[in-house]
């Protein structure tokens, strides 16, 4: 059995207790360059972290700044679209009211030219039959002037109820003890065409029922004979 003052098992001791000693240490220096490595890439990783949530949250803000300028530009776009969309109507409202407006005016200007139409119409129908019976009373005023002693006048009244052109029958022959003696009946032709008496000279009681038959019958000869009968009547 060795004894432990061996000088040989001394030295072995001591050089297996120094191995022992700088494996330890080497492992401790492993451990602690390994902490060391992972406390730095810790503080790496948190200082990155650090870095991605604050420009996260920078980011954030400028997105939530961004959506706050959205929401009150879009708010101030639907309040403008409302105030354009209420002008529209009232354009809308205003242009449909001048269509109307119009037609009216369309359908006025149709009635005036039918209307106008209808008064040409009416006013060549009257033209022509004036025109007629002026042709008629040429022909009997020669007539009536040769046997019946009678003349025909066209005066021009200047007062306004009876404005226009008028024919004045002038009767004479009437009274034999004045045959110069002259008896005049008035007339003019209304707007529609038909005789119209103005006055007669002297006055005829009879003259209203004379003038209803003439605008009955449109014979002027017989009316003009008959107030001339009436004419002599009254002069006996």
């Amino acid at each position: 059995m060795t004894s432990i003052t061996d000088p040989n098992i001394s030295d072995s001791f001591t050089n297996a207790m120094e191995e022992i000693h700088n494996k330890q240490l080497k492992v401790y220096g492993e451990i602690i360059d390994t902490a060391t490595e992972l406390c730095h890439s810790h503080r790496q990783f948190v200082k990155s972290a650090l870095d991605t949530c604050s420009k996260k949250c920078k980011d954030d803000e400028t997105l939530f700044e961004t959506i706050q300028t959205f929401e009150k530009d879009l708010r101030q776009k639907n309040t403008s679209l409302k105030e354009k969309r209420h002008n529209m109507s009232e354009v809308v409202a205003e242009i449909q009211q001048k269509e109307i407006q119009k037609d009216n005016i369309i359908q006025k200007i149709e009635r005036v030219k039918e209307e106008q139409a209808k008064r040409k119409e009416l006013i060549q129908s009257q033209y022509k039959a004036n025109k007629d019976r002026l042709k008629k009373l040429q022909k009997a005023r020669l007539v009536f002037q040769e046997h019946l002693g009678m003349e025909i006048r066209t005066i021009c009244s200047k007062t306004q109820q009876d404005k226009g052109e008028k024919l004045q029958f002038i009767y004479r022959n009437i009274n034999p003890a004045d045959p110069d003696s002259a008896y005049v009946i008035t007339m003019g032709i209304r707007e529609d065409g038909m005789y119209q008496i103005v006055s007669s000279d002297p006055e005829l009681e009879c003259l209203p029922v004379l003038e209803k038959r003439l605008q009955e019958t449109n014979n002027l000869p017989v009316f003009l004979a008959n107030i001339r009968k009436e004419f002599i009547s009254r002069a006996r």
